[in-house]
């Protein structure tokens, strides 16, 4: 066992988002230029799929994250919705009385994280007999390299494909969207194409003209809404534009490596490698909880601060990596739903919560005082890092304790093996009391 990796991690577990964009980094490419063939699956609408086929409720309309207060009110946010939902106008973090408003008769369901990691694990099983290359990329998304392919027809890459879906309904019950294409890049934007259940190939040049050309760059991951703004500047809005303006555009907005990089993966030219989840590390970690209700009672505020700094240092040390910098959102009850931002830095980089909070507690503490002298609710808190690195990179002015280090793999190795916190923190045991996304929790 690597003493610093003890037993697995579960970065993602109760997280509102469970789908991971990144960008394609150069550092996860094939050296080669050989033609390779990629599938990407997609989970329709994971959590609520399960949710109707567990409970016999195909065909109603289904959100996932809200619950109802004694009176009958409901609460809480949209985290998901099924198929049936979205088409009567309700959306992801839409507030569930609002969705309600729209649809009385909608059901909510908890998120039930253990029941879609069961199947989640099936799901992989199934995949690992089908390809030689599994990549999990999320909970409901899967990517497989299936170059194997390459010598069949179109016909047969589709049987492949479409055998594919009717074994995994077959074995879970569950619907999902196909897309297939000569770059990791095209086949999940394929894969969104027909959705749901559906199967679409982009195996030739004619395929990109017709299903890829009109879509807007802001489609493609790695292209932001703040790299889109400036593309759109140039008057390079789709992929097709994308295509006729060739990379020098791109070079001159966003440097000359990053720049190529960004226009071979929004041309399909990417020769990204099917990966394992530790590759997959994004560019910051962060949290947020949003209260069932208002509070002013400081310790279970801090409560759930202690809880932030918790599962975002945790996830740190799953993906390898170590914070300086952090930001702080404190959220307020209030029409707006404004609230107050605060940056702190420990004294070097570091995955360790004692650091963090050691850094933080008398400023925040401050700040919570002042915001409910001022008469103010606080209703929710946020946390993400500003700056991150790699935990091989050296620091030269700063060394975490070892014997903190050794207690924190020791607590790890626990909450994994066991289950999350069954060793924890006593302040994060206070808390806001109230409901949540997620069955856990509440």
């Amino acid at each position: 066992m690597d003493p610093n990796r003890p037993h697995t991690y579960h970065p993602e577990e109760n997280l509102h988002r469970i789908t991971l964009y990144s960008t394609v980094a150069r550092e996860h490419q094939h050296m080669s230029l050989k033609k390779r063939l990629y599938l990407h699956l997609d989970m329709n609408c994971f959590y609520a799929q399960v949710e109707q086929h567990a409970h016999n409720l195909y065909g109603f309309p289904v959100a996932m994250g809200g619950w109802h207060k004694e009176d009958g009110t409901p609460r809480g946010i949209v985290a998901t919705a099924s198929y049936e939902a979205r088409a009567l106008g309700i959306k992801t973090a839409m507030n569930a009385y609002e969705a309600w408003q729209i649809c009385p008769w909608i059901l909510f369901f908890q998120i039930d994280y253990d029941k879609y990691k069961g199947i989640s694990r099936q799901l992989y099983d199934l995949l690992e007999t089908a390809a030689p290359e599994v990549e999990g990329y999320s909970m409901d998304e899967y990517f497989l390299d299936v170059t194997h392919l390459l010598s069949r027809s179109r016909d047969g890459i589709e049987s492949f494909a479409r055998r594919l879906k009717e074994e995994i309904y077959r074995t879970l019950g569950l619907v999902c969207s196909i897309g297939v294409a000569t770059s990791k890049t095209y086949a999940k934007l394929a894969s969104d194409l027909e959705k749901p259940d559906g199967c679409t190939l982009v195996l030739s040049s004619d395929d990109v003209a017709q299903r890829l050309f009109p879509l807007q760059l802001d489609e493609v991951w790695g292209i932001g809404s703040r790299r889109y703004r400036k593309l759109r500047g140039q008057g390079i809005e789709t992929i097709a534009d994308a295509f006729r303006a060739g990379p020098a555009p791109f070079r001159s907005l966003f440097g000359s490596m990053q720049g190529q990089l960004f226009h071979e993966i929004v041309t399909g030219q990417d020769r990204a490698r099917v990966l394992d989840h530790r590759h997959h590390v994004p560019d910051e970690v962060s949290y947020m909880h949003t209260f069932s209700d208002w509070s002013v009672d400081l310790s279970q505020v801090w409560g759930e601060v202690a809880r932030a700094i918790r599962t975002v240092c945790y996830r740190l040390r799953a993906y390898r990596r170590k914070a300086r910098k952090w930001l702080f959102h404190i959220r307020y009850q209030d029409v707006e739903w404004n609230g107050i931002h605060h940056l702190c830095a420990t004294d070097g980089f570091t995955f360790l919560d004692d650091y963090l909070i050691g850094a933080a507690q008398e400023d925040l503490m401050r700040l919570l005082k002042q915001s409910v002298r001022n008469g103010y609710r606080i209703r929710g808190i946020g946390l993400r890092t500003v700056e991150m690195q790699p935990v091989d990179q050296a620091d030269l002015f700063f060394q975490e304790s070892e014997e903190l280090r050794r207690l924190y793999r020791a607590t790890d190795l626990i909450n994994n093996t066991f289950g999350t916190g069954t060793i924890d923190r006593a302040a994060s045991k206070e808390g806001v009391p109230g409901r949540t996304h997620f069955t856990e929790r509440s």
